[in-house]
């Protein structure tokens, strides 16, 4: 097949995955270059990297096999880079040397941009004794706070953006106050929170018994396990967070359970890892390998398939060789286990093309098929592999087929195993891939559903300007190319038409063939009762789920880019939307109303006087124009340079309470410090803070940092949702933001929050 037409396809490879020198000359000349690079830089390992360059090379090739994104950008380039997506870190040890030194260790990994996962769990509970110092400990919150402030840090530095997954038992005595955290929308955002839920817990949710809360043998609070769910899943439906992760199933189901336990997951969750774990992904497209699609007789070759996957685990084999790691421990673990996380995208898109509708029982039956498919060849592979080049060190043979996953398989993948042992400890993964998808031409990411058949995007021209495009689901594409505006059977069913049962009974499906966890988000539409809201996190447990994960638009996280009701239509903009922005900015009139308002920071001789200026639109007062001086001539340079964008962004219109959010998060390096009891990390932090107390005094934002009205009814509209909290992405400025696979993923430049 060719290159996918769709210039968003072009852009991502440009952006993300194109080899360039440090001052921006390109390495690569065209997709080609690059597939070529990845292929050669993996087959250097082998004892004949020709043979092996020109197998992966093909592998490659039309997108039919897609390695995760870090490998795609650094396999080849000779950066000191890890290809390796997340991470979990250490056991973070009780003691305040252990915690900083973890937290080190947290910030050398990010620096090399791996997502991270931490089990808060082994800190003990707010308001117990510390021994030695006569004091009381603050707590694993606490704690949390440091890490997240040094994950804005690591990212204001200019490394790329960062990702955490903070995990905690449900039995830790500050469970109820990890639960309730994401209540506050300004605390812990580089976070991801999932409650460890446990066998015994489930138990005692079905006989609505007690629920101890302990830490170190000591009961410090006895609670309803009814009540504790409430507040788990009352708190994920009003703000999305936390997660639910079946700590006790993930550890019983891994292949190995006889050497390690595991804690916590990578960001997204798709990979439960122990200590030190790492996870390294790639991911088989589906849509790519459908034959006479939307035919009587649509199919994947099974042989194809087949022939692919095994291809697919020796190249991510031999990535872990090649990567680099951020710290020796990591390096270790790896090598150690050799576990590799090979998954599946477009699957929704090969669903279409085979005639089945996403979420029904003959599709969730395909779909078990196909993995089964997968997960067979890939234990074959790596049995070769391991007579090849050797079983990985910690393999105990009779463990091994004692676990989980062998009991699941046919007696010739036994009989295979135990002949030649295994490469690979863990082999199959889902994982989000919202980016790579996009840049494979836009196929259905990961295991979810077609977001939208198609939207409007718009696309920076190398002059500055824009212009609107149409982007098309790559199945909807060929349908087109086939039937011309013939009207979709019914089984074309996007994620605006499925029920959250529908979500689960496809993840369960895949589950069954996979041997590390799936990254899902279930969509949940806005109006659902709670009652049956709570149902889809039993139905999760019931069905053999690892883990849930759901997102319902509300207040806290915003709304998602909505679309129209016409099936086969782009996604509309709303003209009752909240936010809006606008196309010109604002004339200044000849008078304005303001406020004046002075810091004092103790470094620093001279007060600043920051002067905010607001107009009046449609009979409310709104931001327009921000003026910050002061005789300290040191900061005259940076206080002009802010006053200048700032001033930019609110007479362009819209939700300007992020440049609140952005400012109040600079942490500087030399520490901040104490103004009127409180602490502020930066003299920018302490400038947020003014304007916010400002935009709450004039009734722009409430508490909290909400838009409050309608600014400009008049203007432009640009962005939708029903809630003032609608989702801007961080990269573009763009309000495009979906909820897919447990990330955040922009529809206008293609960022995710992790990939």
């Amino acid at each position: 097949m060719s290159r996918p037409s769709l210039p968003i396809a072009d852009q991502i490879w440009d952006m993300k995955y194109r080899f360039k020198t440090p001052d921006g000359t390109p390495v690569d000349t065209n997709v080609s270059d690059s597939w070529r690079r990845v292929a050669d830089a993996v087959a250097a390992v082998e004892a004949d990297p020709e043979k092996w360059s020109e197998a992966f090379y093909d592998a490659l090739k039309d997108y039919r096999f897609l390695p995760a994104g870090r490998i795609l950008a650094g396999a080849g380039t000779g950066r000191n880079v890890t290809l390796f997506n997340c991470f979990v870190m250490g056991t973070i040890p009780d003691s305040m040397g252990g915690i900083f030194e973890s937290l080190k260790e947290a910030a050398l990994t990010m620096q090399q941009g791996g997502g991270i996962g931490y089990d808060f769990s082994t800190l003990r509970p707010k308001g117990a004794d510390v021994k030695g110092v006569a004091a009381d400990a603050s707590g694993p919150l606490s704690f949390m706070d440091v890490w997240d402030a040094m994950c804005r840090t690591i990212m204001s530095a200019g490394s790329r953006r960062g990702a955490m997954m903070a995990t905690m038992r449900c039995d830790h005595p500050d469970i109820e106050a990890f639960i309730a955290v994401k209540s506050d929308p300004a605390r812990l955002r580089m976070f991801n929170l999932s409650v460890l839920v446990t066998d015994a817990f489930m138990e005692a949710l079905k006989a609505d018994a007690d629920w101890d809360l302990v830490f170190g043998g000591m009961v410090h609070k006895t609670v309803s396990a009814r009540a504790l769910w409430e507040k788990i899943t009352r708190a994920t439906f009003d703000y999305a967070e936390p997660g639910v992760i079946f700590i006790d199933r993930i550890n019983q189901r891994n292949n190995l359970y006889y050497c390690e336990t595991i804690a916590a997951t990578n960001p997204c969750g798709e990979q439960p890892l122990p200590p030190y774990g790492a996870c390294l992904l790639g991911s088989v497209n589906l849509a790519r390998l459908v034959r006479a699609p939307f035919e009587k007789d649509a199919h994947i070759d099974g042989d194809e398939l087949d022939a692919l996957v095994r291809t697919a685990v020796r190249m991510m084999d031999n990535v872990i060789d090649a990567s680099r790691f951020p710290l020796a421990a990591q390096a270790e673990e790896a090598r150690a286990k050799r576990r590799i996380g090979l998954g599946i995208t477009g699957l929704a898109d090969a669903l279409l093309m085979v005639g089945l509708r996403y979420g029904s029982e003959d599709a969730a039956a395909q779909t078990e098929a196909w993995l089964h498919r997968i997960a067979r060849a890939s234990y074959l592979a790596s049995a070769d592999l391991a007579a090849e080049k050797g079983a990985f060190p910690l393999f105990d043979r009779d463990a091994f087929l004692a676990g989980p996953t062998m009991q699941n398989m046919d007696a010739d993948v036994r009989r295979t195993i135990a002949k030649k042992g295994i490469r690979n400890a863990l082999l199959t993964s889902i994982a989000p891939t919202g980016t790579i998808s996009l840049y494979a031409g836009n196929v259905s990411s990961g295991i979810e559903p077609v977001f939208a058949w198609s939207y409007k995007r718009k696309v920076l021209q190398n002059d500055g300007s824009r212009h609107e495009e149409e982007v098309t689901d790559y199945a909807v594409r060929l349908w087109r190319e086939k039937y011309g505006d013939a009207p979709f059977p019914d089984y074309f069913v996007d994620a605006q038409s499925l029920e959250p049962l529908a979500h689960i009974r496809m993840q369960a499906a895949a589950q069954k063939w996979v041997d590390s966890s799936i990254s899902k988000t279930i969509n949940c539409p806005e109006d659902i009762p709670f009652t049956e809201f709570k149902e889809v996190y039993l139905a999760a447990w019931e069905s053999g789920c690892k883990g849930c994960t759901t997102y319902r638009p509300n207040a806290v996280t915003g709304s998602v880019l909505s679309v129209s009701d016409t099936s086969e239509a782009a996604p509309q903009l709303d003209q009752g939307a909240d936010v809006v922005y606008i196309s010109e900015p604002l004339g200044r009139p000849e008078t304005l109303e303001g406020q004046t308002y002075k810091i004092k920071w103790p470094e620093s001789e001279h007060a600043i006087y920051i002067t905010i200026n607001d107009v009046i639109m449609n009979g409310h007062r709104r931001p327009f124009e921000v003026f910050i001086n002061s005789k300290n001539m040191e900061h005259f340079a940076w206080t002009v340079a802010l006053t200048r964008m700032i001033s930019a962004v609110f007479r362009r219109g819209g939700d300007v309470s992020f440049v609140v959010e952005e400012l109040k998060a600079v942490f500087d390096p030399r520490g901040g410090a104490w103004v009127e009891g409180k602490y502020i990390p930066s003299i920018l932090a302490a400038i947020g803070g003014v304007i916010e107390r400002h935009m709450v005094a004039i009734g722009f934002i409430k508490e909290g940092g909400h838009l409050k009205m309608d600014p400009h009814p008049n203007a432009r509209v640009a962005a939708v949702g029903s809630h003032p909290g609608v989702a801007v992405c961080p990269s573009c400025g763009q309000v495009a933001m979906q909820m897919v696979e447990g990330c955040k993923t922009c529809l206008e430049c293609g960022y995710s929050k992790c990939g």
